[in-house]
């Protein structure tokens, strides 16, 4: 069964003014339910994930003063969220969504979260509506507790997931994947094991190619036995932030590339929404929408 992370905290502990984009996390479900997508039973609501967990990843000292709401007036700003008690509650959920999501993958073949993609978020500090990174905290679970011994993080937001890339810099068993706008934040790009810059404006023609190129040959050389695949639709050519020239169906053959050599090689897969910012929810919610639909018709 398609098990897949949700909680009311995902849309409703949010600022006001970050309300419109975020409204996906409460629309997305209602969507994939109303369609008959999914049912009730695919939902899990995860609990807070243990600090143990999230120690794994990050420092203690930024955990402590991120938790207790001391970060410096600086380094709230380069989040881009006021910090507050209900918002470092929401971040311990969704990594919690993403922990789950695996550790369904490592079940069913695939789990999935609706929010999680926290990839801006390093070992010490946040950045770019991260405050801990939900990929690199599941990653380590499965490291240290489920006997995986190599893990591709697949990472096809519009930008580099620079937080994930610093977390696994001298971590072998990890290979950091990004596929990312070149001339787009973060602008000082940390160095994935594999960074895949595009140009302004990339089509979907152009983005495919790249992406059919190296991800089959990534799989053969890495050999991983778990994926952590981040599917932020921020590639959209109607985003706001994003600077790429995809389409909605563009970005549906992403994801149909993505979760069938997965299905082919039978590698469990863990996902995480990402970004979306378009003008439009109904783009954001669409978009999203097809990446859950195909992973109910590649593996239920």
């Amino acid at each position: 069964m398609l098990k897949i992370a949700w909680s009311e905290i995902f849309a409703h502990s949010l600022p006001e003014n970050h309300r419109f984009p975020m409204a996906k996390y409460e629309l997305l479900p209602e969507q994939l339910l109303y369609e008959g997508t999914i049912t009730s039973d695919n939902l899990f609501a995860p609990e807070p994930l243990p600090a143990q967990f999230i120690l794994d990843t990050h420092d203690a000292d930024y955990w402590h003063r991120l938790s207790h709401l001391q970060l410096s007036a600086s380094e709230v700003r380069k989040t881009g969220f006021p910090l507050s008690e209900q918002l470092v509650q929401r971040e311990v959920v969704i990594m919690n969504g993403t922990v789950q999501a695996a550790l369904f993958a490592l079940e069913y073949g695939i789990g999935m979260n609706i929010a999680g993609g926290t990839h801006h978020a390093f070992t010490n500090r946040g950045e770019g509506f991260c405050l801990l990174n939900d990929i690199a905290i599941a990653a380590n679970h499965l490291l240290r507790y489920k006997g995986i011994g190599k893990v591709l993080v697949v990472d096809l937001d519009v930008h580099q997931g620079n937080g994930t890339a610093q977390i696994f810099e001298n971590e072998p068993r990890v290979f950091t994947f990004s596929m990312h706008c070149g001339h787009n934040y973060p602008f000082h790009k940390e160095n994935s094991d594999l960074d895949v810059p595009l140009a302004e404006g990339t089509d979907d023609k152009t983005y495919l190619h790249l992406l059919r190129h190296h991800l089959p040959r990534l799989l053969d050389a890495v050999q991983p036995e778990f994926v952590f695949f981040q599917s932020g639709v921020d590639v959209l050519a109607t985003d706001k932030l994003g600077k790429l020239g995809m389409s909605i169906d563009g970005c549906k053959q992403r994801d149909r590339t993505v979760l069938e050599l997965c299905r082919q090689h039978n590698l469990p897969v863990a996902v995480s929404m990402g970004g979306g910012y378009s003008r439009q929810i109904a783009h954001i919610v669409e978009a999203h929408a097809n990446t859950f639909r195909l992973a109910q018709q590649l593996w239920f």
